[in-house]
């Protein structure tokens, strides 16, 4: 039997393989509310056979979208087009649904990576005066973020926490909290982007001070059956850095609060980065991870073929594996490594016809 096709629990939430459709933002957001692209798209991807989708990096803030084309649950309005958005999902394709909640911090305020990707200034109408930990620049031509004090803090949590209500609410099996690829909590928890003197910097107690809060204001806020879970970046690849040593830490000490899952990503906050990529780079990090840990795990990271996935979870170096570019390219990959590995899928009935005749009993009916 595919390992890839049995069931896991996170927490409340069974799935129905382990398969993960990983957080892909789109930047089509109007005002931060999702748009007819959401529609498509997130059909597309609900009718994969995947057994979680995770929606993309929603920001618990304006400052906090990456562009201002990103999806923001701060306000009513977002709320109601979310639902409705979640609504069409759950009527014609009943999978588990997730959301991931985000704060860009000095990696906000850009412009849509197909119009160059570069910093937005402050003084600019697609744009705004950064946040993080410290008054450091993410880059040469990005503006100096203002460095968060206790207050700032303080309302940054109630975010994280005011958009966890928001998610309940919609009716999302899980929440994910990004503190990876650069953005705000991990700078937080970084050496090379966290300067503060305070209860939020120095040590390393004290950098994951923040995402510990927010983890503990997020869960507070959710009810019993939603699932919550951290993504990190497991390596900052820069010297001096964040690195999987002080990752295994903050695993273990999500895993005493009883986090459900973490999701295993890496790099994205300093450019001076040096990634060496290959398939499945990053599995290793999320290995050495699950060895310390009793939730469950998922990689991710150019996982692209379903003998790969398999093995990845048949030698126990994760519970589950996140695909991205992968399935936009191929968004029937779950159809397909069903097929390779002699597992089944149960696809809406409109699509019961185009069963392959060499593949006969691949679809459940």
């Amino acid at each position: 039997m595919s390992l890839l096709f049995t069931p896991l629990d996170l927490g409340p939430l069974s799935l129905p393989n382990r398969i993960v459709i990983a957080p892909m933002c789109q930047y089509s957001a109007h005002e931060g509310c999702v748009s007819e692209w959401h529609h498509m798209h997130l059909g597309n991807m609900a009718l994969s056979g995947a057994g979680l989708l995770i929606l993309e990096a929603t920001a618990v803030e304006p400052r906090g979208r990456i562009t201002h084309a990103d999806l923001g649950l701060w306000n009513d309005d977002q709320e109601a087009a979310l639902a409705a958005l979640v609504a069409v999902l759950r009527r014609w394709a009943p999978m588990p649904l997730g959301i991931q909640l985000a704060h860009a911090g000095r990696k906000a305020s850009t412009v849509r990576p197909w119009e160059g990707g570069g910093p937005v200034a402050a003084d600019d109408p697609r744009g705004w005066t950064t946040v993080a930990p410290s008054a450091l620049p993410y880059d040469a031509g990005h503006g100096v973020p203002q460095a968060l004090d206790e207050a700032g803090i303080g309302a940054l949590v109630e975010a994280f926490a005011a958009s966890a209500r928001r998610a309940a609410r919609i009716g999302l099996d899980l929440v994910e909290i990004h503190a990876a690829h650069g953005y705000l909590l991990h700078q937080f928890l970084s050496p090379l982007s966290n300067r503060r003197q305070d209860a939020y910097g120095g040590s390393l107690e004290n950098r994951m001070r923040l995402v510990l809060r927010v983890f503990d204001a997020v869960r507070a806020a959710l009810p019993p059956q939603v699932a919550v879970g951290v993504r990190i970046s497991a390596t900052d690849w820069v010297d001096g850095g964040w690195d999987l040593e002080q990752s295994l830490a903050l695993a273990r000490a999500l895993d005493t609060r009883g986090c459900h899952f973490i999701h295993v990503s890496s790099g994205g906050l300093d450019p001076r980065q040096r990634i060496e990529e290959a398939p499945g780079y990053q599995v290793p990090f999320a290995a050495a991870i699950r060895a310390q840990v009793r939730m469950p795990v998922i990689a991710v990271g150019r996982i692209t073929r379903p003998r790969q996935a398999e093995a990845i979870l048949a030698e126990g170096r994760a519970d589950a594996v996140a695909l991205a570019r992968g399935i936009l390219y191929d968004p029937r990959w779950p159809w397909h490594a069903a097929a390779e590995l002699g597992a089944q899928v149960r696809p809406a009935p409109q699509f019961l016809r185009c069963e392959p005749k060499e593949a006969r009993g691949l679809f459940v009916r």
